[in-house]
């Protein structure tokens, strides 16, 4: 009896200290994951986003209906994550390359100069401006922290070392293309931030001073300074960062304007007919920045795959197609290499000019080397065997 009174008595101690554990893990983590979350849009920005052609109701949509997710598939999805055997991490360090501070802020040779620093973020060195896409330095996209997806590579340039920036531009608000941190960090270092309608609200609440703020529809534009126009164009996504604030802000592309050059960002978008207009009303481009990865069947309409990219990067009329959003965050069932390896087909078969650099390596358009296999060889599979078709599917759109 004394026995079990003792053995009992250890395990609500051992309860306790747990239940104790548990709490200051929650009080330590909880500020920071409210507070990522941001906030949602009021004011003269809720005013403007009601005069939004594709604000419908309380929410934006898609210029085409769109399904976020195929009926019946999250438990297939589910079961594939645990049982699936693609290799969807690096098993090595990668090369990852450090570029000379003078590369990032000298005038580019040709007018206009690109550097891939991993995921959907890219620093555009167009004519004396510089432009950087959908920050994300953190280690994580996630607003716990220590949760969720891990980095497979450390960013090329710390956001303390980033060059003076003229505009940072941000696609949608989903964790792997807007981070709390990345924005703290490169509020004093840009002189505005050129976000989607909406997506303001969340800036604000990371005290970013309302002069640097803003907001554009589709079609609506910000010139920076004399020669450099930013145009928000369509895309087919959605947004959200919360369980109840789903399509709340806008989601967008955006196309950089020079005096000689132009750049397209997909940011992140599935296939859809309005890259013909984008390409008739403010193409050809001289680069396009196409997102490549994270695709699946379960998702066939959010998401471009290598194939579709390189098929929007024809109806943009783009020139050379460096790839996006792929080798950075574990976010999809394809092995982590694939969408490179089947971009590589898929744009030889097309006879599209691609540049697929290392992270942190420099690029200019006119002078881009040849594509060279810098990922390890893995097993990964061919459009053939992992189709993601654009196909009116059952379910909720």
């Amino acid at each position: 009896m004394v026995f079990r009174r003792l053995r009992f008595g250890r395990i609500r101690v051992v309860l306790s200290v747990l239940g104790v554990a548990c709490l200051l893990t929650l009080a330590a983590v909880l500020p920071t994951a409210c507070a990522s979350l941001g906030a949602r849009p009021s004011g003269e920005s809720l005013k403007k986003m009601k005069k939004d052609n594709n604000y419908r109701g309380s929410k934006f949509v898609n210029p085409e209906p769109t399904i976020m997710m195929a009926r019946g598939s999250f438990w297939r999805m589910m079961a594939a994550w645990v049982s699936g055997k693609q290799v969807r991490e690096p098993a090595a360090p990668l090369p990852v390359v450090e570029p000379e501070p003078e590369a990032l802020t000298r005038r580019p040779a040709g007018g206009l100069a690109i550097t891939w620093m991993g995921h959907a973020m890219a620093l555009v060195q167009m004519d004396e401006y510089r432009v950087l896409t959908d920050p994300v330095f953190s280690e994580r996209v996630t607003p716990v922290p220590g949760v969720g997806p891990k980095r497979f590579h450390a960013p090329p340039v710390a956001a303390e070392d980033m060059p003076p920036l003229d505009a940072v531009i941000i696609s949608h608000d989903h964790y792997d293309h807007l981070d709390m941190p990345s924005i703290k960090a490169l509020s004093g270092r840009t002189g505005l931030f050129i976000v989607p309608l909406g997506i303001g609200a969340h800036l604000r609440a990371w005290e970013v001073p309302e002069e640097k703020i803003v907001e554009l529809g589709w079609w609506q534009s910000k010139r920076v300074g004399k020669g450099l126009i930013v145009v928000a164009t369509p895309a087919r996504h959605f947004s959200g960062r919360g369980p109840l604030d789903r399509n709340k802000t806008l989601w967008a592309s955006f196309a950089l304007l020079g005096r000689k050059k132009k750049v397209y960002f997909g940011g992140d978008t599935g296939m859809f007919d309005t890259f013909d207009e984008i390409g008739e009303r403010l193409g050809p481009f001289d680069v396009t920045l196409m997102p490549i990865g994270a695709y699946s069947e379960n998702w066939p309409e959010i998401h471009l795959n290598p194939e579709e990219a390189v098929t929007a990067h024809g109806m943009v009329r783009g020139g050379l197609l460096m790839p996006i959003h792929w080798g950075t965050f574990n976010l999809a069932l394809h092995s982590w290499t694939e969408p490179a390896e089947r971009l590589l087909v898929a744009a030889r078969a097309a006879r599209v000019k691609v540049a697929v650099p290392r992270p942190g390596q420099v690029v200019v358009p006119g002078a881009a080397p040849a594509p060279e296999r810098w990922w390890p060889e893995v097993p990964w599979e061919g459009a053939p065997e992992q189709p993601t078709p654009r196909a009116a599917m059952e379910g909720g759109r």
